[in-house]
């Protein structure tokens, strides 16, 4: 009776053994067979990334393959979730943007020229509203301090960037507000001397201006320039008395002495040297207006 008891006990055991053992078998297969699966799917959606992805740069035919990169001829092209269509505007939408250099004033270049030039939407945005809200580049160094220009992208647009200079003779009041140290006194201060002068004749007149000294001129003497053909030469030998009496540099008892000269001296000896001469200009006046340009 004992002994039955015990086999029966045994055999007990051995069947729960075994259908455990089954169960932890089939278990296995399932997980492996699972693992396999999502391997599979991650390979697959790879292969399908691979597909229409447009490479960013070829080496051509030697290039070598990275670790795990597959070559063409082992890439699985899907043909039931990707059309030719889709895969085409992919690569469209992924191909880089065109990076131009070209010559460019970047107080007047427009958002898209920015673009153009390799900069971002947002970085160009950027640019354009510090130009909006009153900022100017003055000069090329301004613009490499603008914090959306990087060091590399400066470098290499550096011999591009094309700053005019201001004419002294054709600039408004608002260019010369806009250059360093002026602000809106001196600008109009500016355009005064200039219509008192007929015109500037070189950038060094600008001192002549009451407290426009050295170091407010050293500040901008590289961004102004006097052109030619905005400045007329000053009518000195034929202008009359009350016009002359005008001129910083001549003044009333001076235009009287240069009329009286012109009638008393034939035209050859109508020179600035001839009214120092003369003791009707002052010496200092006489350098100044020996600079200008001047006409008969």
């Amino acid at each position: 009776m004992g002994e039955e008891k015990k086999k029966s006990g045994l055999s007990a055991s051995f069947v729960t053994g075994a259908v455990a053992l089954v169960f932890l078998t089939v278990g296995y297969q399932v997980a492996v067979f699972l693992n396999r699966a999502a391997l599979s799917r991650i390979l697959e959606e790879r292969e399908v990334a691979a597909a229409v992805r447009e490479p960013e740069s070829s080496s051509g035919p030697e290039a070598e393959f990275s670790p795990g990169q597959r070559n063409d001829s082992d890439r699985i092209v899907p043909d039931m979730k990707h059309s030719r269509g889709d895969m085409q505007k992919s690569r469209a939408g992924r191909k880089r943007r065109q990076v131009e250099s070209f010559r460019f004033n970047p107080n007047d270049i427009s958002v898209e020229g920015l673009q153009r030039l390799g900069f971002s939407e947002a970085q160009a945005r950027a640019i354009d509203n510090y130009r909006i809200k009153g900022g100017r580049f003055n000069r090329k160094s301004d613009f490499a301090k603008s914090f959306v220009v990087s060091d590399s992208i400066y470098r290499r647009l550096e011999s591009y960037i094309d700053i005019p200079l201001t004419d002294l003779n054709a600039a408004d009041s608002a260019a010369f507000d806009a250059l360093p140290g002026i602000g809106g006194y001196f600008a109009s201060k500016m355009v005064e001397y200039r219509t008192a002068l007929g015109g500037y004749s070189y950038k060094e007149q600008l001192m002549d201006i009451y407290r426009f000294d050295n170091d407010r001129f050293d500040a901008l003497k590289d961004l102004v320039d006097v052109c030619p053909e905005h400045c007329s030469p000053y009518r000195l030998w034929s202008l009359p008395e009350d016009s002359l009496r005008m001129h910083p540099y001549i003044g009333s008892y001076s235009a009287r002495g240069v009329v009286v000269y012109r009638e008393n001296n034939p035209e050859e000896k109508w020179t600035v040297d001839g009214l120092e001469e003369a003791g009707i200009l002052r010496r200092g006046m006489a350098e100044k207006l020996r600079r200008c340009r001047l006409s008969k």
